[in-house]
């Protein structure tokens, strides 16, 4: 089933984060641990899931991806730690193993 949202990827706890929008989150979870998305998540090993939010559209989670980036770091870090306190990584709420990085808390 399809449902658009916009979720955040990290490294680790505090580490680099990712802002992506996706209608089947758990198989772009999936291309984002094996490295078929090139670029910015494969270099820096995004592959925790850490925070992830619904939208009624795709055009509604485009907006909050855009809105999300513009950001402070801070911000974000709040966002998921309201939400995600431990950094834990969602995916195996989606039926995923854990992170490969070995990180995971």
């Amino acid at each position: 089933m399809r449902i658009p949202c916009v979720y955040i990827m990290a490294s680790g706890q505090h580490g680099t984060l990712h802002i992506g929008v996706t209608s089947h989150l758990a198989a772009r979870v999936i291309q984002h641990r094996e490295g078929l998305i090139p670029g910015f998540t494969s270099r820096y090993r995004l592959m925790r899931l850490v925070w992830f939010e619904t939208a009624d559209t795709m055009e509604a989670a485009i907006r909050r991806e855009k809105q999300m980036k513009k950001w402070k770091r801070d911000w974000k870090l709040r966002l998921i730690e309201e939400a995600n306190p431990h950094w834990q990584d969602l995916a195996i709420d989606l039926g995923l193993a854990p992170a490969p990085n070995g990180r995971e808390q």
